[in-house]
């Protein structure tokens, strides 16, 4: 195996094992030595790729924006064009334009052959229908989430009547045919979904609930497997 392929595989199981990733599994999973993983850790580092991380603790990938492209096979293209296309299909307006220039940006930064292949990739995806037209700003709703930050709005349910619910996002979820809010409700003291198409007045509050989005997200993730309830009228 030559070195540069040593290197990308060495990032892509960084990106694939849970972190912190030890040497021993990382030597275990590409097949060489833990010395060479101590290496060609530090080759990557030297290359740009910000790993944190130390011997007998283990190693976290946090960036590798500045490395130069991976090449994909066939079947990881094909499954990029149709979750691209889908998010540009229903995604909010800032999404759908994200997703739009990602493929631009892939198509221009492949080799001529694949960047070919993503061109005219046999799978794409398409809606005959308009998702209900979202009455908030979704691009504010993320980054709340991101930054584990409490937000308000205004709420309508199924039957027009309406409340002021203060809550936790946790995550924003395609389902079916609506975006709806992942969030643990302090109104209900529970977790709830929201549709954002019912969602008016979004506020962002000075209350922070990290680090706790993602085991509460775990949690509720586990709860709506186990009831079944992941539809798109849900109880808010």
């Amino acid at each position: 195996m030559s070195r540069t392929d040593r290197l990308f595989q060495l990032m892509q199981a960084l990106r694939d094992l849970p972190p912190p990733a030890t040497a021993q599994v990382l030597a275990q999973e590409t097949g060489v030595s833990e010395r060479t993983i101590y290496r060609d850790i530090d080759s990557l580092r030297a290359l740009g790729a910000v790993i944190d991380g130390e011997a007998g603790f283990g190693f976290t990938l946090i960036e590798d924006a500045t490395l130069p492209p991976l090449g994909f096979g066939p079947e990881e293209i094909e499954a990029l064009v149709v979750g691209l296309k889908e998010v540009m299909e229903v995604g909010d307006p800032s999404l759908a334009q994200a997703a739009k220039s990602a493929l631009t940006k892939l198509k221009s930064r492949l080799p001529e052959g694949q960047a070919h292949r993503l061109k005219h990739a046999v799978l794409s995806a398409k809606r005959f229908y308009e998702p209900p037209e979202i009455t908030i700003d979704a691009g504010v709703l993320r980054q709340a989430a991101w930054e584990e930050r409490r937000v308000g709005f205004d709420y309508a349910d199924a039957a027009g009547n309406r409340t002021t619910r203060s809550v936790d996002p946790l995550s924003i979820v395609f389902l079916q045919f609506t975006h709806c809010l992942l969030a643990f409700c302090h109104l209900r003291q529970d977790y709830r979904a929201f549709r954002l198409d019912r969602m008016r007045n979004l506020t962002l509050t000075d209350q922070f609930f990290r680090p706790r989005r993602i085991p509460m997200l775990r949690e509720y993730s586990a709860r709506l497997k186990q009831e079944g309830q992941t539809s798109a009228n849900p109880r808010a």
